[in-house]
């Protein structure tokens, strides 16, 4: 899901790095929950006060979110646990295929969107964001393939596996309009991350594309059945969902100020640690509403 810079592609690769690294201790990842915060809990607004909130979440997108058993677990399932704390609120994860979540909001059947969106203008104009986290594109192939990735004009000739709804989906698709006639890209989408996996080892499509982090976390939980191809591209921040209505500004001023106090008290770094994706933490200055710029 992503966007822009060479300058971050050095943290990006590391956090990547920093995966294969922390793979073995992912399972132990922090349960940190936070602290209440008067403060940030006064500007919760009255119509949120006293309600479980529902949260829309595809938990097919580990180490973000995803299923141990019939649990759900991550480091944005922890982070919005410490963010519900902290602004004294009750929060419900649903489970939901990623490409309904926005319209999912939009309908008011969810009041919040946790699932590694980044940010983009073109999501602004039907949601509000929350900026908490940057990420790349990265690409990751089976391991005995000999293709190479340097950037979107890769894919020409060759296939590559996508989730629907992506920003992946969105570049892989305008890459395939600038490819020659006779290296053409062809763009498979699928309604999960664990099928554009499974079209990967199978052999049925050549590339698997997705951020960064989930592309390091994809090898180094594979047994060596796939590989990182190359270096992530298109860095760009995540942002948490809510409606884009008045009442839904004000829950996303909410959720900024606790991110705030959750980066002051520690809190929000060690949510990361614990899942060996510190590389993408943002610095409390841009903990932003609405940050993206294309």
């Amino acid at each position: 899901m992503q966007r822009i810079s060479r300058v971050r592609q050095a943290l990006v690769t590391a956090g990547v790095a920093t995966l294969v690294l922390a793979s073995s201790t992912v399972a132990g990842a922090s349960s940190t929950t936070g602290t209440y915060n008067a403060a940030a809990a006064k500007l919760v607004p009255a119509a949120y006060k006293g309600k479980v909130l529902q949260v829309a979440t595809d938990a097919t997108y580990a180490p973000d979110e995803y299923m141990s058993g019939t649990k759900m677990v991550g480091f944005d399932v922890n982070l919005i646990n410490a963010i519900a704390k902290t602004l004294g609120l009750r929060v419900n994860e649903n489970n939901v295929t990623f490409d309904n979540i926005i319209a999912g909001i939009k309908s008011g059947h969810y009041v919040i969107g946790n699932s590694s969106f980044t940010d983009t203008k073109a999501r602004q104009a039907q949601v509000n964001f929350v900026d908490y986290f940057q990420a790349g594109e990265g690409v990751y192939a089976k391991s005995t393939t000999k293709l190479g990735f340097a950037g979107l004009a890769s894919f020409c000739g060759h296939s590559v596996a996508v989730e629907t709804g992506t920003v992946e989906q969105t570049d892989a698709q305008t890459a395939a309009k600038h490819c020659p006639a006779n290296k053409k890209l062809s763009v498979l989408t699928f309604s999960t991350q664990t099928e554009a996996n499974v079209a990967v080892s199978s052999g049925h499509v050549q590339f698997g594309f997705a951020d960064s982090q989930i592309a390091g976390y994809i090898v180094a939980t594979s047994k060596g059945a796939f590989k990182n191809v190359g270096k992530a591209v298109n860095v760009a921040p995540y942002g948490i969902a809510t409606p884009k209505t008045a009442t839904g500004l004000g829950l996303a001023k909410a959720i900024q100020a606790a991110l705030k106090v959750l980066i002051a008290n520690g809190t929000y770094h060690a949510i990361l640690a614990g899942y060996g994706v510190q590389a993408g933490a943002l610095p409390v200055g841009r903990i932003q509403l609405n940050g993206a710029t294309s």
